[in-house]
């Protein structure tokens, strides 16, 4: 296999690296590359900017708006975008319900949300998890009664992210309790702004009450056009979904940027009066880790190329989440452990863009020990780790 890039690709860095130079605004840039805490406003202005270029969906087709791009070029994209330091594109809205309208949505869904979607106007957010339905998501409980032209939702949803900054909330709910579990769920999208939903924050373990909520839905009317293909079949549209968040939770591009952060912090703290980079052990651990990341990147690419063809993520996308959030995880312990005594306990002003830290080349680590904590969630969201191993055991090895 010939992992070089071709001429054209290459070219296509170039342009990508120069748009970025030209057009990602410094404060931006400067936030993401500090750690720093992300408002509704710099994702949007973000995603607008990219919009004028046509490159706010990358990896749309052009059937639907997006560029087409290729497998490696979408994923060249993303690389040179962590490595910039431009914000994350809104996941839940370009990466989760775009491919599902896509896919199973009917013409009238599709004119009426994609372009929304690309322009930046509508923020979604995810309803799938409830308190006694995460990993075993076909349990869940909200129920959605049929009457008329209308669904009448009860119920409550957990660990929702960034939904205070939603205009839309894609939705699990059970609209059948006679069948299986996974044969009575439909996939229903929700206006936020309905009377009778509830948004609360849940304080996270590293302080912050600005990512995750649960909202609740008492008696809130949705009509049935806004349920995405046919009645008791959400589950199979679901799996779609999951299987595009597991692949996006992978980061390859952003865990790249984040182990140059990591060497350089190696390289400037000290062990025994010499730098920890230089230290064997801490050294070797740096390696083990490059090389996970290098592999993780050969198969995100080797499933992009299966979507760039038309198809959905399959079992696979499993081990993607799995290394991925493993990978994530073991560079926020390895800086906790490389700036030692400067990881700072929980600090409110730390993660505002401005904050500064000492010495000097830790001023950027004044929230790392709040993300430390933070990352521990990647093995959990999307599936928790251990049920991505069920699913390879049973699809992948036939076990």
């Amino acid at each position: 296999m010939n992992f070089d890039y071709t001429p054209d690709e290459l070219a296509f860095r170039n342009e990508v690296r120069e748009y970025l130079e030209n057009n990602l605004p410094r404060d931006l840039a400067d936030t993401v590359l500090n750690a720093k805490r992300l408002h509704r406003k710099d994702y949007v202005r973000w995603h607008q900017i990219l919009a004028k270029k046509g490159w706010s969906v990358p990896g749309w087709p052009k059937q639907f708006g997006g560029p087409g791009w290729t497998a490696i070029q979408q994923h060249i994209f993303d690389e040179e975008c962590a490595e910039a330091g431009a914000p994350a594109l809104l996941a839940f809205s370009v990466r989760m319900v775009a491919p599902v309208i896509q896919h199973f949505g009917n013409k009238a869904q599709q004119e009426r949300f994609l372009p929304r979607i690309i322009s930046g106007e509508d923020w979604w957010c995810q309803g799938y998890s409830e308190p006694g339905s995460g990993s075993d998501l076909a349990s869940l409980k909200t129920r959605a009664e049929r009457k008329g032209d209308k669904y009448i939702v009860n119920g409550q949803k957990t660990w929702n992210t960034l939904g205070q900054h939603a205009d839309w909330i894609f939705c699990l709910v059970r609209t059948n309790t006679e069948v299986r579990q996974q044969e009575g769920i439909s996939f229903l999208l929700i206006d936020m702004k309905t009377p009778g939903i509830t948004v609360r924050p849940i304080k996270l373990i590293d302080g912050g009450e600005t990512e995750v909520n649960e909202v609740w839905f008492d008696n809130v009317e949705v009509p049935v056009e806004n349920r995405i293909g046919e009645e008791n079949k959400g589950w199979t549209y679901a799996k779609v979904l999951l299987g595009h968040e597991r692949v996006g939770i992978a980061q390859v591009g952003a865990s790249k940027r984040e182990l140059k952060k990591l060497k350089y912090v190696a390289k400037n703290a000290k062990s025994g009066g010499r730098p920890l980079i230089e230290e064997p052990r801490f050294r070797d651990r740096i390696a083990e880790l490059e090389l996970e990341l290098q592999a993780l990147e050969i198969t995100v690419l080797r499933v992009l190329s299966s979507e760039a063809k038309g198809g959905n993520p399959g079992p696979e996308s499993s081990v993607l989440k799995i290394k991925g959030s493993e990978i994530q995880q073991m560079l926020t312990e390895l800086k906790m452990q490389a700036i030692g005594q400067y990881a700072h306990a929980y600090i409110p002003e730390s993660f505002e863009l401005g904050w500064q830290g000492e010495p000097e080349w830790a001023a950027h680590m004044g929230a790392y020990t709040a993300r430390y904590f933070n990352m521990r969630k990647t093995t959990i969201f999307g599936g928790s780790n251990e049920i991505q191993r069920n699913i390879i055991a049973q699809r992948i090895l036939g076990l």
